[in-house]
């Protein structure tokens, strides 16, 4: 029994040792940036630690942002944010240690999602920049010029992700590496999470890009599938299944266009070209082909043939344009790997569908053009008596099966 209760003491003290060595308060710098800091504040993720010393006369701050438990092989940054409390705008304090073991540290402004971190100076000024990598520990420390800001209250985001050589790469954009942002109270010596505007356009972005491969990269495609290859087996059902499956598939299609207009206005600066061309015509010839609709000629009106070649053009150029445009968001959002690798796939089995269906089509087309031959040539008198596809589609008394 006394054991028993003497490992527990053990592990309990274990456990409140390691508790306290991980906050801020605990901790002694050392090496050649021996300091004090009269403020700190544990950051809630990402395994990371915030110091400071204000200045409120001269508006100078005196940080030191440490990183634990982080390879040699990653970067970190820490950054304030002066106009929002998103990633692009933020103006960010980058480390990382080089290959040949030595420290590189520099400023970089991010100006948009696909930054590279490259270098570049800050909108406020950044002196005794330098940065150390001990155990498993990266510092970055600085002292910042804030004579810009008219509140004590910052905007902070704190980041870490692999290297590409000696270059940072893309962070993950998942997990905590999307909610790594807070307020900081520079007079109060505390800091709060305010990751909830951040994490809501990730989760915006993300909705997005949901629901424009979901319509314009899947349905759109299976949707003309149905067109193609069902009319051979069950006319008219093809007609309507195609029909409402294609609408539900532009709905949900507006909604995805819905989501990235409003995405654009809340990311002032930050413009993805092509990707928001390709999306504005998609729209428009998706709202052109459904209102056309309303003016369809009959089966039988002579016009009715360059209507189906409009519609059928149409057509497969929003599919061909949807999933080039998917392919430039998948770009642009920079999810996991194997998200990409699901959509190729879907693909990839939707060509095979497709290969089938078309040589099972031409199969059963050619069989029944010769029976429709075979009969024709017993009872030619019952020829305009046939109520074939071909004359469904186009209004006329020809007896032979099209694909």
């Amino acid at each position: 029994m006394s054991s028993v209760f003497l490992i527990s003491c053990v592990l309990f003290t274990l456990f409140v040792s390691s508790t306290y060595a991980q906050s801020c308060t605990n901790y002694n710098f050392t090496s050649n940036n021996q300091m004090s800091f009269t403020s700190c504040s544990d950051l809630p993720y990402l395994n990371s630690f915030l110091h400071w010393n204000y200045n409120p006369s001269t508006k100078t701050a005196k940080i030191a942002y440490r990183h634990t438990k982080i390879a040699s092989t990653r970067w970190v940054a820490w950054a304030i944010n002066p106009t929002s409390q998103g990633m692009v705008g933020s103006q960010a304090l980058v480390a990382y240690q080089k290959s040949d073991g030595k420290m590189s540290v520099y400023t970089s402004p991010i100006t948009s999602y696909q930054t590279q971190l490259q270098q570049g100076d800050l909108s406020f000024n950044v002196s005794d920049l330098s940065a150390t990598y001990i155990n498993n520990e990266i510092t970055i420390f600085a002292t910042l010029k804030l004579d810009n800001f008219n509140s004590t209250i910052l905007n902070q985001l704190w980041q870490e992700g692999p290297l590409s050589g000696d270059s940072p790469a893309m962070h993950d954009t998942s997990g905590v590496n999307t909610q790594s942002a807070g307020a900081l109270r520079l007079l109060s010596g505390q800091s709060g999470t305010t990751s909830t505007k951040a994490s809501s356009q990730f989760n915006k972005r993300n909705l997005h890009g949901l629901l424009n491969a979901v319509s314009w990269g899947i349905m759109m495609p299976i949707g003309v599938l149905f067109a193609r290859y069902l009319k051979v087996f069950s006319d008219p059902a093809w007609f309507y299944l195609h029909s409402i499956w294609q609408i539900t598939a532009y709905v949900i299609g507006v909604a995805g266009w819905a989501t990235g207009l409003q995405l654009g206005s809340e990311s002032n600066g930050i413009q993805f070209t092509a990707h928001r061309i390709i999306g504005i015509v998609l729209f428009s010839l998706a709202t052109l082909q459904a209102s056309a609709m309303l003016l369809r000629p009959k089966r039988d009106h002579k016009h009715r043939i360059y209507w189906n070649i409009y519609h059928r053009a149409v057509g497969y150029s929003i599919v061909v344009l949807g999933i080039i445009n998917i392919f430039k968001g998948l770009n642009i959002l920079k999810p996991q790997k194997k998200w990409e690798t699901y959509y190729i796939a879907t693909l990839v089995g939707l060509g095979i569908i497709a290969a089938l269906l078309e040589v099972i089509t031409w199969c059963v087309v050619i069989k029944r053009n010769k029976s429709v031959s075979n009969t024709v040539e017993k009872n030619p008198q019952g020829l305009h008596e046939s109520n074939w596809y071909n004359g469904h589609e186009n209004g006329t008394s020809r007896t032979h099966y099209r694909v």
